[in-house]
């Protein structure tokens, strides 16, 4: 296990890394004129390049990188070039928002799909038709679409909740609950398909074992050879496509921030990368990436404990 959990460890040091140098270098080429957008059109060609040289933008990119990943490995990130502000300090203050919400929608699809492929796979007949049905609903709607009908429907039509907003944990856990709770929603319903009919399938193919058929002869109930022995065997597909929609919830936050007011990381994210903010993307998409390898990194441990075969492949 120590050994299969090194490899993962180096994977992912090797995975941030070619996602810095890639970034780096991308934002570097469509960056534009940075110190032209920090000073504005009026600005003299003097002014732009004495700016250009304060930000260290007349160097090599080998070296800008060089300068910029030296001081990374120390944790300091820089300061945004438009704000001033410390990047750690601007991401930590909005990551927590952003991590609400993808963590409560990881949570809400690993539920309900869980529930809808349990009762599709063991239940054929009209109610593996319905859970199909809602799940395939729940994906081809569009999030913001839905997110406007929760509105509607939910905050202006019967008051239950507020239509924008944030309430910080710290001050009131009922009133943090509610003010996530429809962006959550939102959030969940795309994924909840792709989960769902993975959890479905795996347990069809599960239940044809002969395992399965060997269990039930010797007298075990029902609910415990599918919660204790085909649920275990499924879940280790469904693990898979739930990390990488977590890694699509983070994408998608953006949008779900902008219509609910919620300060998250995304309407940073977005501006930074119009302005060619480079110390404050970079940040965003460093972090960004640790919270997707970390996840990645749990996933294949819990594989790891459901499948001891991986340990060994």
């Amino acid at each position: 296990m120590l050994l299969f959990i090194v490899r993962r460890l180096l994977s992912g040091i090797a995975m941030i890394l070619a996602i810095a140098v890639l970034g780096y270098m991308l934002l570097y080429v469509g960056g534009g004129n940075i110190a032209r957008n920090l000073l504005g059109p009026d600005a003299t060609a003097a002014t732009v390049a004495q700016k250009a040289h304060e930000l260290g933008l007349d160097r090599p990119l080998i070296v800008q990188f060089g300068d910029w990943a030296g001081h990374a490995l120390r944790g300091d990130f820089g300061s945004s070039w438009f704000t001033g502000q410390p990047v750690t300090t601007a991401i930590m203050t909005r990551l927590s928002v952003t991590l609400s919400l993808v963590l409560g929608a990881t949570l809400v699809t690993a539920v309900v799909s869980t529930v809808l492929g349990v009762l599709a796979a063991t239940r054929r007949g009209w109610v593996d038709r319905l859970c199909q049905f809602l799940s395939v609903l729940g994906s081809a709607v569009p999030g913001f679409l839905v997110a406007l009908g929760l509105v509607l429907a939910f905050a202006i039509g019967t008051h239950w909740f507020e239509p924008t907003g944030y309430v910080q944990f710290s001050s009131s856990p009922a009133g943090w609950l509610s003010s996530i709770t429809l962006p959550v929603i939102a959030l969940s319903l795309g994924g909840i398909a792709a989960v769902t009919q993975q959890i479905r399938g795996a347990m069809i193919d599960a239940l044809r074992q002969d395992y399965v058929r060997t269990l039930r002869s010797r007298g075990l109930p029902a609910r415990s050879v599918i919660l204790r022995h085909v649920l275990r065997n499924a879940a280790g597909p469904a693990l898979s496509v739930l990390a990488v929609h977590f890694a699509g919830l983070l994408g998608g936050a953006v949008v779900i921030e902008q219509m609910f007011a919620l300060p998250g990381v995304g309407e940073v994210a977005v501006t930074a990368t119009q302005e060619g903010d480079i110390p404050l993307v970079m940040g965003l998409v460093l972090a960004t990436a640790i919270l997707v390898i970390m996840l990645n990194l749990v996933v294949d441990l819990v594989q790891g404990w459901l499948n001891p075969k991986m340990r060994l492949s």
